[in-house]
């Protein structure tokens, strides 16, 4: 796999320039090609054996293409506060938007490298790291988002003699980090390493590029090369959604519908008046106590329209300190949203340990409104289903409970309820053309719930379909609900 690399190639001085010269005008057209379509955003992976010059060719990059519409990002050892949350989370923020690039030191393939150059690699971790990334992947590029992969490689003399040669130049020798001199002792470990987490996640909408690194200028002229062909490539070629490997998630659960719902189910005024401070008052005990403070919650909220959400979401709050809670309300996406996967703007919302986010509407977006209303195309919303239980099951691995409540009511009490909200000043503002819309299409949005349930309604994290024709009692469900969760969650993170 690195023969070529291992050989050390080299250029000459009149066969390098140029190419360089050629190469940099064909990169910054094909730069400005794809900034005027705004199709596709290019993530450029950067990997491969420490002190081959990695950091070097990046800044070459920038030079040679417009640096205002790339962002390089250098990713080292998670922060505390990365560490709240799943593994892919800092990378899922940092997108680049479609027609921009974006370049990635320390990327995704950070802890299988590390796995894979142990010196007794646990094969268990390496499958796990390996299915992850390209599940990530994949989805990146069903949504627009195209990945190169660059490996970085020479031979182990090369490498020391170019560790060596920068050394002996103060001013060069801040280019070699302590990682570039171990290379040096474990080079084998790390060149078979970085063979394996290639041979393992190399796809056609994801493929790795072997860059040989002795040779600056053939370094930095394969650098471009591969950019280049990326930025000119015009398709990406994902796996078709029937034939994809997805990450396993959790069992199903048995699947609610909102057919078999009892919309008669109530709860009177005085067991109301008893049982709501109670609840809230075991939930606000639980928020204040020391292990709430390893658990990250996410509260989900959907329903028909006038299913009574905000006055539920607002029962659960009352029992929290706001510092503890963000309440996001989940309207159309933004034009800076569209230009991102479907997910990003959900990832950059979750919850640090100790905190909630209640969202008020959520993901689940693209399987019911964008369904319904056309905005989704088919395979987009059909995909949504795997990368919507890809996302929870990252969430609940890292360690947080997600509760996803839908409230229910039946068309008379919807009706009944617009009625009530037009005829009130201090309702009125509840209704609007929107809702009366949605409501022509009834029969559809039940459809796609039920279908909703049954595709994302898992053991670990199952839907709570529940009868708000009466809002106390739905109140009272998801209360007792939230609480149980937490206090389950409290056992197991206890010494």
């Amino acid at each position: 796999m690195f023969a070529a690399a291992e050989a050390d190639p080299q250029l000459s001085k009149e066969e390098a320039g140029p190419l360089e010269d050629r190469l940099r005008t064909a990169l910054l057209k094909a730069q400005y090609a794809r900034l005027k379509q705004e199709q596709r955003a290019l993530l450029i992976v950067i990997a491969g054996i420490d002190g081959a010059g990695k950091g070097a060719s990046v800044c070459l990059l920038n030079e040679w293409m417009d640096a205002r519409h790339i962002r390089t990002l250098a990713f080292g050892e998670p922060s505390a506060a990365e560490q709240g949350h799943p593994w892919l989370w800092r990378y899922w923020r940092s997108l680049p938007a479609k027609g921009r690039t974006g370049i990635v030191f320390g990327s995704w393939y950070r802890p299988l490298l590390k796995e894979a150059a142990r010196k007794k690699p646990r094969q268990k971790k390496i499958l796990a790291f390996t299915q992850a990334i390209r599940d990530f992947e994949n989805t990146l590029a069903q949504n627009g988002v195209q990945v190169i992969k660059l490996w970085y490689h020479l031979s182990q003399t090369a490498q020391r003699e170019r560790t060596e040669k920068l050394l002996s130049d103060p001013d060069t020798a801040w280019q070699v980090r302590p990682e570039d001199i171990k290379a040096q002792k474990k080079f084998a470990r790390l060149r078979d390493a970085g063979a394996l987490a290639i041979s393992l996640t190399h796809e056609a909408h994801a493929p790795w590029t072997i860059i040989p690194a002795a040779d600056k200028q053939m370094r930095d002229i394969s650098t471009g090369q591969a950019v280049l062909a990326a930025l000119r490539k015009r398709r990406i070629e994902p796996l078709p959604h029937a034939a994809q490997a997805s990450t396993p998630v959790h069992a199903p659960a048995p699947v609610p519908t909102l057919n078999d719902l009892d919309y008669a189910i109530k709860l009177g005024d005085d067991e109301y008046d008893k049982r709501l401070p109670e609840w809230q008052g075991r939930l606000a005990r639980l928020a204040r106590h020391p292990a709430f403070g390893k658990t990250p919650v996410i509260l989900v909220f959907e329903g028909q329209d006038a299913a009574g959400k905000g006055g539920t979401i607002r029962r659960v709050t009352r029992a929290l300190d706001a510092r503890q809670f963000r309440a996001i309300p989940i309207s159309a996406p933004s034009r800076e949203e569209l230009a991102h996967p479907y997910l990003w703007r959900f990832w950059r919302d979750l919850p640090e340990p100790g905190n909630l986010a209640i969202f008020d509407r959520s993901w689940y977006g693209r399987v019911l409104v964008e369904r319904v209303e056309q905005y989704a195309s088919e395979a987009e919303w059909r995909r949504a289903y795997d990368e919507i239980n890809q996302f929870e099951s990252q969430l609940l691995d890292s360690g947080a409970v997600i509760l996803k409540f839908w409230l229910a009511v039946s068309k008379d009490e919807q009706l009944a309820r617009f009625r009530e909200r037009e005829a009130s000043p201090f309702k009125s503002f509840k209704i609007t053309p929107d809702d009366w819309r949605n409501r022509k299409q009834w029969d559809a949005y039940v459809q796609a719930a039920n279908d909703m349930f049954r595709h994302t309604s898992t053991q670990a994290c199952p839907w709570h379909v529940l009868s708000a024709n009466d809002k106390r009692h739905a109140r009272i469900a998801v209360l007792e609900c939230l609480v149980e969760a937490l206090e389950a969650a409290q056992d197991r993170n206890s010494p």
